[in-house]
């Protein structure tokens, strides 16, 4: 991975997934988007260069790591799932000290102008913190974004989401945005931009495409590997091994109550999920849940059904090592599913090795949610505390 010293930041281009470092010091004067782009400013996760309402850029920037509003970028698709600024009580949606929600209103109502669409709109350039052992503020860039995402409506790329927190009710904005497909971006490019140079003739192909006749060209990436190793499947950070904790805890003794909690999971991460059934429990310590996957239009419905089977098994955390769920266990669910188009398998611990590589060897169509993958929905879903999970599994899912 390039690593970009705070020295040469002034000069450099922007190389996707390439750290700019911030100075040794940790002082605020060395942030890095600064240097990088002059008249961002140093601070704040939305900054917008630029006088008045026509901006020459915006730089979002995102720990990957906030739980009540997790951005998240796919890699495989390059759909990036961005929240505004308006993040704590007290302030009307668009009432934020940098204007990052009135900008995300003006952008995205640009963007679906009938008269002259995408006319003013500028490029977004986003970043996530990435400390390095010379510098904490050290951050790494993830592309340059248009907003909107192909094949998604203008109801759905732009939302107010209410947050309640102490009490207090809140909107914040969830935008989508799509991450184009360009590698590098040249200091030529940012220098015209600063200069107001909105038809740059150093501008990427990508970005001038999208400008012209809104195609996006998304920057994708298929996965190397679709075997995860025991250490992602797990749970990152202590927030999560803290939710995951509490989810285990809870079932531990009653692991047959684990399996309506299981298919709850599914549709967390899939609205279009509809539970049919859930089967009476089995001698194993599992119980079966059924179910159709809906496709296509809500009108005129296509359903792919599946066959759901939970583990509650002892998760690898608190320095204990994980009851993987085995060949055995992988094996039962794939018989179950010869009458249906898909598994998913939803476990507290982790799928082994050997179980998850035959599965893909032999192209089972089964699904692995594993227990870091609990964690992350229930986040997505704003269970972002230990104790809201808590407080959901008492009033949802009673012993």
């Amino acid at each position: 991975m390039k690593v970009v010293p705070f020295d040469e930041l002034a000069t450099s281009d922007l190389i996707v997934d390439a750290i700019y470092e911030s100075s040794r010091d940790g002082q605020m004067a060395g942030e890095p988007i600064a240097k990088l782009l002059p008249g961002s400013g140093n601070q704040g996760g939305f900054r917008a260069a630029g006088r008045g309402e026509e901006k020459n850029w915006v730089v979002l920037t995102t720990s990957g790591e906030d739980p009540d509003w997790p951005d998240v970028l796919n890699l495989n698709t390059g759909e990036f799932v961005y929240f505004g600024d308006n993040k704590s009580p007290g302030h009307e949606l668009h009432d934020t000290a940098r204007g990052g929600n009135a900008i995300l209103r003006r952008v995205f109502a640009r963007l679906h102008d009938q008269g002259n669409p995408r006319q003013g709109i500028p490029p977004f350039f986003i970043f996530q913190k990435n400390p390095t052992q010379h510098g904490a503020r050290s951050v790494r860039f993830l592309g340059v974004a248009a907003p909107g995402f192909p094949g998604m409506s203008a109801l759905e790329e732009l939302i107010a989401v209410w947050k309640a927190t102490s009490g207090e009710r809140f909107q914040n904005y969830r935008a989508v945005f799509t991450v184009l497909d360009i590698p590098v971006v040249q200091r030529a490019w940012l220098v015209d931009l600063a200069n107001g140079v909105h038809d740059s003739v150093h501008a990427p192909n990508a970005w001038r495409s999208w400008l012209r006749n809104g195609r996006y060209h998304a920057l994708t990436a298929d996965p190397t590997t679709t075997i995860r190793s025991i250490e992602q499947q797990a749970p990152s950070g202590a927030l999560q091994v803290e939710i995951l904790r509490t989810v285990w805890e809870y079932f531990r003794n009653t692991p047959l109550a684990f399996e309506v909690f299981a298919a709850r999971i599914y549709q967390l991460l899939d609205h279009r999920v509809v539970i049919d059934e859930i089967t009476r429990g089995s001698v194993d310590g599992g119980r079966d849940a059924v179910g159709r996957h809906l496709l296509g239009l809500n009108e005129d419905p296509v359903y792919a059904e599946f066959s759901l089977e939970a583990k509650c098994y002892r998760p690898p955390i608190d320095g204990h090592s994980a009851n993987t769920v085995g060949v055995k266990e992988v094996s039962r669910l794939i018989s179950r599913i010869r009458h249906r188009q898909y598994g998913v398998l939803v476990t507290t611990s982790v799928i082994a090795r050997q179980a998850y590589e035959e599965v893909r060897e032999d192209r089972h169509p089964i699904i692995f949610i594993a227990g870091r993958d609990i964690a992350e929905i229930l986040l997505r879903n704003g269970y972002s505390t230990a104790d809201l999970v808590r407080r959901l599994l008492l009033d949802e899912f009673p012993l």
